[in-house]
């Protein structure tokens, strides 16, 4: 079993509750974001826009997780609403990529080395990293080498390193489509393998869904033709979580409420040790409208009813499914 240094076990345990589960809020979305903004209102500052809907989002459902991810850019005024029993993590990356370049290659945030994190009061560190396995093989040296620096970043300031690698085909298949599908089981499965290793330096994974619930036969109501069985995608959940070597988290990807949550009931049947989850748009995406059409009162009554019913119900799953990540570390102190 593995075994945490001091600042990165303080890490995870400050993001994380009382029983070692992680149920934190992701709110480091920043270009999309602001599309989804600007659709329901294009008037509505790019800039101001963010940092008040991030800060509405941190007073009342970051208050009420275990953590909260932000963005450097546009999240800081969001940090500063947060208690001290919530932890704080902050994306290194910059959003989205350059299209204009062959591969989706990343990029770091501007002013901001790790260092500065740690004096910030930081609790986490978290990279996003778009990912193809079947990708040219320069191209994703190029990706692993800058997982490796981070990792060693994180580890010379000893603050805890979480990794968020995202599938896509360097192919042009769409990601929501059924061919993607199809492949993006072996896609996980290869991220839990690899980035487990030592040599990045990841302490914890947050890591999609292997089969999305609503290709699932006999799930999400029936609704869409399914790709895999029952039987299929229990076996890629199992098999992808094996296949890890230190602690993950599911991020919701996109999916409403009511999928996430019937995500994380058919992970936890089918043997999957994921030890909680990192997720967004799950919870607060509905109250994009009302914030860009009615303004900050709605949205602030939108999260105090609608939004935070939506955070207690994945927040009731979390505790049902998630595994505590001690099963992956040695605890020191205890």
């Amino acid at each position: 079993m593995r075994k945490l240094s001091p600042g990165k076990q303080k890490g995870l345990e400050a993001i994380s509750d009382e029983n070692q589960i992680i149920f934190a809020m992701a709110m480091d979305q920043r270009g999309s974001l602001g599309k989804m903004i600007r659709s329901f209102n294009p008037n509505v500052p790019y800039a101001e826009g963010l940092t008040r809907f991030k800060a509405a989002v941190s007073e009342v459902l970051g208050n009420r997780s275990s953590a909260l991810l932000l963005d450097p850019e546009y999240g800081w005024e969001a940090a500063g609403k947060l208690n001290q029993e919530t932890g704080l993590i902050m994306a290194y990356e910059k959003t989205g990529y350059d299209a204009s370049q062959k591969g989706r290659l990343p990029a770091l945030v501007d002013r901001y080395a790790v260092q500065d994190f740690v004096r910030e009061g930081v609790d986490a560190l978290k990279l996003l990293v778009y990912y193809d396995p079947y990708e040219e093989k320069k191209v994703n040296a190029v990706k692993k080498a800058w997982i490796k620096r981070v990792g060693d970043e994180c580890k010379q300031n000893d603050l805890l390193f979480i990794l968020e690698p995202v599938s896509y085909s360097a192919g042009g298949i769409p990601e929501k489509s059924r061919e993607f599908a199809k492949i993006k089981p072996r896609m996980i499965e290869y991220f839990m393998e690899e980035f487990s290793k030592a040599c990045y330096g990841v302490d914890l994974l947050k890591v999609e869904a292997p089969v999305p619930v609503y290709y699932i036969e006999g799930c999400c109501g029936g609704k869409a033709e399914p790709v895999f069985r029952q039987e299929e995608a229990a076996e890629a959940y199992d098999r992808c979580s094996e296949k890890s070597g230190v602690p993950f988290v599911y991020l919701s990807g996109g999916v409403s409420h009511d999928q996430f949550i019937e995500t994380l009931h058919f992970a936890k049947q089918a043997g999957s040790r994921f030890c909680g989850c990192l997720c967004g748009r799950a919870v607060w995406k509905e109250g994009v409208q009302p914030f860009a059409e009615e303004g900050e009162a709605a949205f602030h009554h939108w999260l105090s009813t609608e939004g935070l019913d939506n955070l207690n119900r994945v927040a009731k799953a979390i505790r049902e499914t998630a595994t505590p990540w001690s099963r992956y570390y040695a605890v020191s102190g205890q």
